[in-house]
């Protein structure tokens, strides 16, 4: 079994920069799993959440509402494209992804449907690390195969790209489309399946199969969502509506934890009822915590008074510029880009992937590769300079072919 490499012990945050408790600083890459995309500290959100935190940084969300939560939900529901207007505040990505789930199989129940209980999913999909969520992942993907025959049976079939794929996606849903609730799917890129995109067109096909089959459509744009594509919620590029979205990462700026699970009109229809066995029977402790609702609040805000949808334009432009000498190096398979989302594949994982992740801390940068990619999710506001800094660090190390002969100790 191989030994894990001790963690760096962070000192501070700014911009998109991390000092370690060494005296090191290192340029962050990923801006923490894809949250920082303002970068870290910023003013607005920080002024946000001190005057939330001297008001109110809590109170219960079970018969009470309080503002930052009301304005919230209103601000996302205009901008999410068609009647995406219900909107369900939990803690993380996974917990929004499971309240989907929960949300698409008992809008058949309370409709009086019993047989509708199943999802379909994708190959290469991720979707979260709780019971439910991994359930709907790609049964292949990392730990989750360890939970074979435990968890609960969903249907994970090809996403469909190209023609083959999708006939062979319609002839299955013609089959067993009776006992689907919803369709799931992460729009445009399959983010910790290993960075795969697809085009707009598959997400058409989706879209128009579900209405074929009566089934909900579900995105997730935990990672997609604000802006990481090049449009502030991937689906736009395909100009359709899920049915009901979830939503997280950089919804705070990547200062605390919070997540939407968002639904369309008739979705909601089906819960609104007198009978309290219709309601949704979830609530998470922590739901609409006011401080987590101020600081995504001041987020969006600076989406608004600030152009990050154009700084992710020019993030694509360099990384598809910076990173494409990568693609002539030994070892690599492909290189691709999407809005602020750079992608280094290898033809497969390294030896050494500790030895990989030193030297890139070595070059003076915070990557973190996984299976056979190299990736970059910055934040937003990064300079030109440091982004040249990390896309140099990459083709760097993967020039020395020790990195990928290397055998770990």
């Amino acid at each position: 079994m191989k030994t894990a490499a001790a963690p760096l012990q962070a000192a501070a945050t700014g911009g998109s920069r991390i000092e370690l408790a060494d005296g090191r600083v290192l340029i962050d890459g990923i801006a923490s799993w894809w949250t920082a995309c303002h970068g870290y500290n910023h003013p607005h959100i920080a002024d946000a959440v001190r005057r939330q935190l001297a008001a109110m940084p809590h109170v219960m969300f079970g018969g009470l509402v309080h503002e930052p939560a009301l304005l919230l939900a209103d601000r996302l529901a205009a901008l999410l494209p068609g009647d995406l207007e219900r909107v369900f505040f939990s803690d993380s990505g996974s917990v929004s992804v499971e309240v989907a789930i929960k949300m698409a199989m008992q809008y058949w129940l309370n409709r009086g449907v019993r047989t509708r209980h199943r999802l379909l999913a994708f190959r290469g999909g991720y979707h979260g690390d709780t019971i439910a969520t991994m359930a709907v992942c790609d049964p292949e993907e990392g730990m989750h195969s360890l939970f074979a025959g435990v968890l609960p049976q969903h249907h994970v079939v090809a996403l469909p790209r190209d023609a083959d794929e999708r006939a062979a996606f319609d002839r299955f849903l013609s089959e067993q489309a009776g006992g689907l609730a919803a369709i799931l799917v992460e729009p445009l890129v399959q983010g910790a399946g290993g960075m795969v995109f697809h085009d707009p067109g598959v997400l058409r096909h989706l879209r128009q199969a579900a209405d074929r089959h009566g089934l909900l459509l579900i995105l997730d744009e935990v990672f997609t969502g604000f802006g990481r594509t090049g449009t502030m919620f991937a689906c736009e590029q395909a100009g359709i509506v899920p049915d009901i979205i979830t939503l997280s990462k950089a919804l705070t700026g990547g200062t605390m934890g919070l997540a939407a699970t968002v639904a369309r009109r008739h979705v909601f229809e089906a819960f609104w009822s007198d009978d309290p066995l219709c309601a949704l029977m979830h609530g998470p402790t922590f739901m609409a915590n006011p401080l987590a609702c101020s600081a995504a609040l001041a987020s969006l805000e600076l989406f608004a008074t600030e152009d990050r949808l154009g700084q992710v334009a020019g993030i694509e432009r360099q990384l598809a510029l910076e990173l494409e000498p990568c693609a002539a190096l030994p070892g690599v398979r492909d290189v691709r880009v999407r809005g602020a989302i750079g992608v280094v594949q290898l033809d497969r994982a390294p030896a050494d992937m500790n030895g990989l992740k030193r030297r890139l801390v070595q070059q003076g940068v915070w990557v973190r590769p996984f299976r056979d990619i190299i990736y970059l999710t910055p934040a937003f506001t990064i300079a030109a300079r440091d982004l040249s800094h990390l896309t140099r660090a990459i083709h760097a190390v993967l020039a020395d072919s020790s990195v990928m002969l290397t055998t770990p100790a």
